[in-house]
């Protein structure tokens, strides 16, 4: 009998956290703090919105990393299709709202992953 394979989405969080803090900074704690508190408030296609907007490297990079977590999280059916705009991949996604509901959870557990981080980070 074969038994399914669950994936443990905590630790994928956990690695996509740690990857985002890896080279911890001031600036770099600020953001993801203004990140949580958008996707929070306002849900995943606004934090994506304002990662863009930022337009400095930091926030390209956690944009960039979020983006690749969600195209290849769950395994089995991943949240984001391969497209290459996130915006329509968002679109596509916001049809099952389940998705979006998961997709949401799993970016906030990955941004919240990254606060053992915070007290290597250096004024």
């Amino acid at each position: 009998m074969n038994a399914p394979t669950f994936e443990n989405l905590d630790l994928a969080c956990a690695k996509v956290g740690k990857t985002i803090a890896e080279m911890p900074s001031k600036e770099l704690e600020n953001l993801i703090t203004s990140a949580l508190a958008v996707l929070e408030e306002q849900g995943i296609y606004a934090l994506f919105l304002f990662l863009k907007t930022r337009g400095d490297s930091g926030a390209e990079n956690v944009k960039q990393k979020i983006y690749e977590f969600l195209k290849v999280t769950p395994q089995q059916v991943p949240l984001l299709s391969a497209n290459a705009d996130v915006f329509t991949s968002l679109q596509q996604m916001a049809k099952d709202l389940d998705k979006l509901l998961l997709a949401r959870d799993l970016v906030w557990q990955a941004l919240v992953a990254r606060v053992p981080q915070k007290s290597e980070v250096r004024t």
